[in-house]
């Protein structure tokens, strides 16, 4: 399947509320290209040196995400760049963060709903806790967008459909503590980005179904 049949398909099917990033970690710069021609502008990467050196390479209006999970001394490389970072799963990556801010710097907090331990994330029992106890998210320069999760790689699709059920509902209990600007749900990758859909995601990452298989 070639790139814009991949994004066809996708792209055919989601809502117009949802936004889509394209996983382009690994990816040349070719296929970075080929993807912006049909319309992409969101692109997410996990590599931070890759991501600064395709932001140098590719057209200013490209929105980058820094996906995955993020080194805490890689934060000054990445904040200065990132349209969002998906990943914040510590109070220390937090506040690492917010020493290279800038004016406004979009994040979302990274819970850990699957049964594999090697995901990242708070629990939701210990965001809970952050937050009964006076909210250590505090750096005005920081803005929370809101909620990332990972689903268990599972063909169970009941079980991947009642960890989105539960991300879902965190989100919904942590929207009044944030406000107006809490309003993406970042659930969905390439195995299982319908199902997000149907249970509440408003962004999905997807990588394979667009650019194939990675090396």
């Amino acid at each position: 399947m070639s790139i814009a049949e991949g994004l066809a398909s996708i792209q055919n099917v989601i809502p117009s509320d949802v936004t889509l990033v394209a996983v382009s970690k690994t990816k040349p710069i070719e296929a970075i290209q080929e993807a912006y021609a049909h319309g992409i502008r969101d692109f997410g990467e996990n590599r931070p040196a890759e991501l600064v050196g395709k932001a140098k390479e590719l057209p200013n209006d490209i929105r980058w995400h820094a996906i995955g999970h993020l080194q805490r001394n890689k934060a000054s490389m990445v904040a200065p760049i990132s349209t969002l970072i998906h990943a914040v799963d510590s109070v220390r990556l937090y506040d690492e963060l917010s020493k290279h801010a800038g004016e406004k710097l979009d994040v979302l907090i990274q819970i850990h709903i699957a049964d594999e331990q090697n995901k990242h994330g708070f629990s939701s029992e210990d965001i809970k806790k952050i937050l009964d106890t006076g909210n250590e998210f505090h750096c005005p320069n920081i803005r929370i967008k809101g909620l990332m999760g990972m689903a268990t790689f599972t063909d169970n699709n009941s079980q991947i459909i009642s960890e989105f059920k539960a991300l879902r509902t965190l989100f919904d209990e942590m929207s009044p503590t944030f406000g107006k600007d809490f309003d993406t749900l970042s659930m969905g990758m390439s195995g299982d980005w319908k199902i997000a859909i149907d249970e509440g995601s408003t962004l999905i990452r997807v990588g394979s179904a667009i650019f194939g298989s990675r090396n």
